[in-house]
């Protein structure tokens, strides 16, 4: 059911909801939460598509909220939706004017009552979303820095404003790459001298993926430019090999692990509904996503030669494994020659002895006449 409303109030959009929940036959919500999306005009379907797909997994009232400041009048525009499809509800809201200012004034009459808000801004979001009018009322604010043109300005200003719940989803495209090496380390524990982060110019996930390795490993990492998509490879550097994680297509993965044959990883880019969805299942505080921040700030700082592994602890890594490769040759070389320099040595004794034996037989033959010729 869909019931178009203009130049209306928050409470006649709270009225509209009842009348098509109790049109579609279901009064009672059962819903979990609100998502607030703040989005502009041209994006706004593609995001409440996103959102509701992610409502599937957890119904919710989703409320996209469309600002559009200006000098001229007032309003509220709103388009309600039950039905049709959604898992939930969903509310199109157009702000013009000094209205779209104070949005908080048209959305918190709509929040529902005790259960979470998740704000979202697809476009990218403020520099401290803590702070955002909006952003005050979500438990979770989510952002996006590969909507922005300045990721790293936006993460520098986004970790010195941090506030528990804030979240944005090039952490979150970093979820299976960051479980992965992380499950590589406890099956193969060792130490590691350096790391690698191979990814598009300019993703501010291999930001991240490059700050999260430095903050828990206490190595230099690197990052290299590839072709893309997104985040390429991900390779930690070990006196026995490297551990690696590469994607090349976007798709599939290859897991590499020293002594290992290389095994194929599901690893395909996870779309913005699934994204949103993963968020709306942890709204705890992510204090590994704060440190991170804090690591990148601190890495932005840092000289470009402080951000390299070095060339010789590369080299080491695979001269080990060659000169290990080496030792075992030899010695098993050693070990085969052996048996062999023991049956030469006592076969040219038995020659030996046999030439000592020609060489005296004709004297004692000789010895033999002379005696015989004597008696």
């Amino acid at each position: 059911m869909i019931i178009d409303l203009t130049d209306t109030t928050s409470s006649e959009i709270a009225s509209a909801l009842l009348k098509a929940r109790r049109h579609a036959g279901s009064p009672a919500m059962g819903m979990v939460g609100t998502i607030v999306v703040v989005v502009d005009e041209a994006s706004h379907h593609d995001a409440m598509k996103a959102a509701n797909e992610a409502g599937r997994e957890h119904p919710s009232r989703v409320l996209v909220a469309i600002l559009r400041p200006g000098r001229g009048a007032s309003g509220l525009d709103a388009e309600v939706r039950v039905g049709e499809g959604i898992p939930g509800e969903a509310v199109l809201l157009r702000l013009h004017g000094e209205l779209a200012k104070v949005p908080e004034s048209v959305i918190t009459p709509l929040l529902l009552p005790d259960s979470p808000v998740i704000v979202w801004w697809p476009g990218g979001g403020p520099k401290v979303p803590a702070d955002d009018p909006l952003g005050r009322l979500g438990r979770r604010r989510v952002t996006d820095a590969a909507a922005t043109r300045r990721a790293s300005v936006d993460f520098s200003a986004r970790a010195e404003g941090y506030k528990p719940g804030d979240t944005d989803f090039a952490w979150t495209r970093l979820t299976p790459w960051r479980a992965l090496m992380a499950a590589a380390l406890d099956q193969y524990p060792t130490k590691v001298t350096g790391a690698e982060v191979a990814a598009a110019k300019g993703n501010p996930s291999a930001d991240l993926m490059a700050a999260w390795l430095q903050s828990r490993l206490k190595v230099p990492v690197e990052q290299r430019n590839s072709r893309g998509p997104g985040v390429t490879a991900v390779r930690l550097f070990t006196p026995s090999g490297a551990i690696a994680l590469t994607r090349p297509d976007g798709a599939v993965a290859t897991f590499s692990v020293p002594g290992q044959p290389d095994r194929p990883v599901a690893l395909k880019r996870r779309t913005t509904s699934e994204l949103l969805s993963e968020e709306l299942r942890r709204l705890d505080p992510d204090d590994v996503y704060a440190k991170t921040l804090a690591c990148k700030v601190e890495r932005d700082q840092l000289p470009a030669a402080e951000k390299k592994v070095d060339a010789t602890a590369r080299k080491s890594t695979a001269a080990s494994v060659t000169a290990a490769g080496k030792k075992v040759v030899a010695a098993q070389k050693k070990a085969a020659e052996k048996p062999a320099a023991a049956k030469k040595a006592a076969a040219q004794k038995v020659a030996a002895k046999k030439t000592a034996a020609k060489k005296t037989a004709p004297g004692k033959k000789a010895a033999a006449k002379r005696t015989a010729a004597k008696r």
